[in-house]
């Protein structure tokens, strides 16, 4: 479960399927995980995009396997105390895989309870105190209930209750919308702010990297100088995402003969940030 919710951020979970199943057949438990070797794990996360989340989920794994008894905690802020797990993430888990009542608010919950219940459109960013506040006001009281009703709302929100084009026509709660019976106002704004880009970036040039150190054979795992160099025209934005990638502990630098995929365990001081490829 924590697996899945890590592998899915910011990214779609049709994308994650195949890598789930193959990184759960490797590793099917923390133990597991946290004596693989970083080259493996960065490897195995492929293509997902924002890799550091793989040296966290190997971070949490070892500190599970470590202090849990290589069980994940049952308890909020326990698992908000994990390396690499925020408050989505720790809630989701309370819910869907431990069964306890708790709000889950992500991006589909938040949309369909702003829009029912406060007939305003959700503008994206991050949650708020009044966010939080109605999530926890509708919630059932009830254990088993409250996690159908995260499992329905968000799920109704992904299917139904869509940002730009919502089904008002089959969806169950229409009648009581008070978005719908307001006209749908500001349906589809989003808060103001730049379009990102990929093409080009230190993302881009970050990722270009990876896939060439994790597309070399096990008995050659090392870059040379001139392949580095020949993946990227701009000398100055090359060298920089190497640096980074390093300072990341995503690769390693091997003098003047190139880099690699680090060889052993990821690093405990790994930066949380997620924002980069």
């Amino acid at each position: 479960m924590l697996v899945s919710e890590v592998m899915s951020q910011q990214t779609q979970m049709n994308r994650v399927v195949p890598y789930w199943t193959a990184w759960m057949r490797h590793w099917p438990d923390p133990e597991a995980l946290a004596a693989a070797s970083t080259a493996e794990v960065i490897t195995a996360w492929g293509r997902l995009g924002y890799p550091r989340r793989a040296l966290r989920l190997q971070e949490c794994a070892r500190t599970v396997a470590t202090q849990y008894g290589n069980q994940l905690p049952r308890n909020y802020d326990e698992l908000l105390a994990l390396p690499g797990i925020g408050d989505y993430t720790a809630s989701a888990v309370m819910s869907f895989a431990f069964g306890e009542r708790i709000t889950v608010i992500d991006t589909n919950i938040r949309r369909v309870l702003k829009r029912v219940f406060s007939g305003e459109e959700s503008l994206g960013g991050s949650a708020t105190a009044k966010d939080r506040d109605l999530a926890s006001r509708v919630l059932p009281e009830d254990k088993a209930a409250s996690v159908v009703w995260n499992e329905a709302v968000m799920e109704l929100g992904a299917l139904v209750c869509a940002a730009k084009s919502p089904d008002c026509a089959a969806c169950p709660l229409a009648s009581r919308c008070a978005f719908l019976a307001a006209g749908r106002p500001g349906l589809g704004q989003r808060r103001t702010r730049p379009r990102q880009r990929f093409a080009g970036t230190n993302r881009q040039v970050r990722g270009i990297i990876l896939a060439a150190l994790r597309a070399l054979p096990e008995d050659a795992p090392l870059l040379s100088r001139a392949h580095v160099r020949a993946l990227w025209a701009d000398r100055a934005q090359l060298d920089a995402c190497v640096a980074s990638l390093d300072e990341d502990g995503l690769i390693e630098i091997v003098g003047d003969e190139g880099i690699r995929l680090p060889a052993g365990s990821a690093a405990a001081g790994t930066d949380a940030d997620t924002s980069e490829d």
